[in-house]
């Protein structure tokens, strides 16, 4: 028979030494050579896991010690053990406590009377590895939450088949001006103005047709409404997926209003800029040919005093007209100036 090798260490809680050596030859069975400590009473558990010699695999724990035993005996183990996976021994006559053990924490429970070498072996290993997953499980939970609840953008999870906020981070809490027990209240019909609520609705069709965990995002631009009714123009991308057990939408919400005022600004500038360079290249053009006609004239013809007064008299009206023209140009300018908007970049 092929024996692990891999370096187990194992922590066997069992004042019993009948029964702590038929373990000990079990686990020795199975494992070419496994580290095996032994305390046989929570006292000495408690000491011993306080600052065990090396990072343990297992926790094998008799549920009847002299000095601790049950419900109060595996809450105290746990708080101890951290993340190592225990498995509680029990004999036929706490078999009923042995079930309930898995409700208070512990990875697993075997009856004495039914322990063999491969049993016993299969039980840890199987209960290491669970552990580990369980471990990475939560690892990456908690790295979701952290990107969710610590974005410093808006984001949301909503339910697909009623609309309503099932979560919500604080960044949308802040921008929206709702507490969260506000949005679990609402549904995302609450942060759209009434009359584009119909934009709502061809979104969600489009949203309903995505395959959940299969096609990742959808965007687009659309009005929101905050809590003091202000209307904000955001950026939205989303993506399907199930949350607690309910097919649902986790939302980014990034606020683009300030960039689309700034780019509406600057649309509206370059149609003033483009009215000022038509004005210099066809309105100011008129009134300067009309003075180069009349200096035309002055000066190849003879003229009477009264002629020439009559064209010295159209030049003042055309040089009025002229000044009129750069003074406008001027005002539009000196506007477009002082209402440059700042780039919100």
């Amino acid at each position: 028979m092929i024996k692990d090798k891999r370096p187990y260490h194992i922590l066997v809680i069992e004042d019993n030494t009948g029964d702590f050596t038929l373990i000990e030859e079990y686990l020795e069975e199975q494992i070419e050579s496994p580290v095996i400590y032994q305390a046989s009473s929570f006292k000495k558990a408690q000491v011993f896991l306080s600052a065990p010699p090396t990072e343990l695999d297992a926790i094998l724990l008799d549920l009847s010690l002299p000095d601790k035993n049950g419900e109060n005996l595996i809450n105290e183990i746990i708080t101890l053990s951290g993340n190592i996976p225990i498995v509680v021994l029990t004999g036929f006559s706490d078999i009923s406590f042995g079930v309930k053990s898995i409700s208070l924490g512990v990875s697993d429970y075997l009856l004495k009377d039914d322990l063999t070498p491969v049993l016993l072996y299969k039980n840890i290993i199987y209960n290491i590895e669970r552990k580990k997953i369980s471990l990475e499980l939560e690892a990456s939970e908690k790295r979701y939450s952290d990107l969710f609840h610590l974005n410093p953008l808006p984001m949301w999870v909503y339910s697909v088949e009623d609309l309503r906020f099932l979560d919500v981070n604080e960044a949308a809490c802040l921008h929206y001006g709702f507490n969260k027990d506000e949005f679990l209240a609402m549904t995302i019909r609450d942060i759209r103005p009434e009359e584009d609520l119909h934009l709502l609705e061809a979104a969600l069709e489009e949203a309903r047709l995505q395959v959940p965990l299969v096609q990742p995002s959808s965007s687009g631009v659309f009005r929101h409404l905050k809590k003091n009714k202000e209307i904000i123009y955001v950026e939205i991308r989303g993506s399907n997926l199930i949350y607690n057990e309910k097919n649902a939408r986790l939302i980014l919400a990034n606020d683009i209003t300030d960039r689309r005022n700034y780019i509406e600004t600057i649309k509206a500038q370059n149609i003033q800029l483009k009215e000022i360079a038509w004005m210099q290249s066809h309105v100011l053009r008129a009134p300067l040919a009309k003075m180069l006609s009349v200096v035309d004239l002055l000066k190849d013809f003879e003229h009477s005093d009264k002629e020439k007064d009559e064209l010295i008299a159209h030049l003042h009206d055309f040089a009025l007209e002229m000044d009129k023209i750069v003074k406008d140009i001027s005002q539009k300018t000196n506007f477009l100036e002082k209402n440059v908007p700042e780039s919100d970049s």
